[in-house]
């Protein structure tokens, strides 16, 4: 399990056996069930999530009851209501599993030390974070410019696999159309 941290830390940077070591001391592990909550909505954020196996989706819900799926998560990804860890506020999201789950996770103290005295980890985390933005970044343009068969192509080409492990209507809710609509344009 922590080798798969390894190798995903080394696809950007390379460590040594002690500087993995070092960083791999500041994870624990935990599995979760199918439907299990990782994080739920209005708790604080205790940890920031490495995906080892399994398929989480990251959800707001309105006071009306609509969910709407702000992300799926899945092997060699990272996920957290990032916001509230990183401000140490209770989570505008909840986290949940969608298939039974193995995790990594980090404290926020954890982190803070990794990187204050591991610069590579600190630049590693910063590019992470870097392209997490610019995917959030894409996202919402795609929401706000492209009709739905243009985001549903999109969504089929960048994340083909997603389309075999998630429900249609959790796909149609990430995509903001009726599972009907999916339905036609999957068609």
């Amino acid at each position: 399990m922590y080798e798969t941290l390894r190798k995903h830390i080394e696809k950007q940077i390379t460590l040594t056996d002690e500087e993995f070591d070092f960083v791999q001391h500041h994870f624990k592990s935990r599995k979760y069930k199918r439907h299990q909550f990782i994080i739920q909505e209005g708790e604080m954020v205790k940890y920031s999530y490495f995906i080892i196996s399994g398929l989480t989706k990251l959800v707001y819900q309105e006071e009306s009851g609509k969910s709407h799926i702000i992300s799926f998560a899945m092997e060699d990804w990272w996920e957290s209501d990032f916001n509230a860890f990183l401000t140490q506020q209770p989570a505008s999201f909840s986290l949940e599993c969608i298939e039974d789950t193995e995790v990594l996770y980090i404290s926020l103290a954890d982190y803070k030390t990794i990187c204050s005295q591991l610069q590579k980890i600190a630049s590693f985390f910063l590019e992470k974070a870097h392209f997490g933005n610019i995917a959030a970044q894409r996202r919402i343009l795609s929401l706000l410019t492209s009709n739905a068969k243009a985001r549903y192509e999109q969504l089929l080409k960048q994340y083909p696999s997603l389309f075999q492990r998630v429900p249609k209507s959790l796909l149609a809710a990430y995509l903001g159309v009726s599972r009907e609509t999916l339905s036609r344009l999957a068609g």
